[in-house]
């Protein structure tokens, strides 16, 4: 099982995760995209990077946002697992932009 990290760790890691910030035990950050569809094509990337990391973000679709939130349920907290989702998440908005 991960560890949850420390709240020093977390923001040292943030820094290098431009637009996602801290909510109490989660990391979040909403995306923005120029239509529907396209944010659709995002959630579908991060779904299939998601079932083979084992490790699935809520997201929620708001028409042209879509919002992902990472937490690591079974540590009750932020773990690196979700700092490395965040940074391929990122990764893939990159490449559908």
């Amino acid at each position: 099982m991960a560890e949850r990290l420390s709240d020093i760790a977390i923001q040292r890691e943030l820094g290098s995760l431009p637009g996602w910030s801290r909510r109490a035990d989660v990391i979040t950050k909403t995306f923005q995209f120029r239509n529907f569809l396209t944010g659709i094509d995002f959630v579908v990337a991060i779904a299939k990077i998601a079932e083979a990391a084992d490790h699935h973000p809520d997201i929620d679709i708001r028409y042209t946002k879509v919002v992902c939130t990472l937490s690591t349920h079974s540590a009750g907290g932020i773990t690196q697992k979700d700092l490395d989702m965040a940074r391929q998440i990122d990764g893939v908005q990159e490449k559908i932009g």
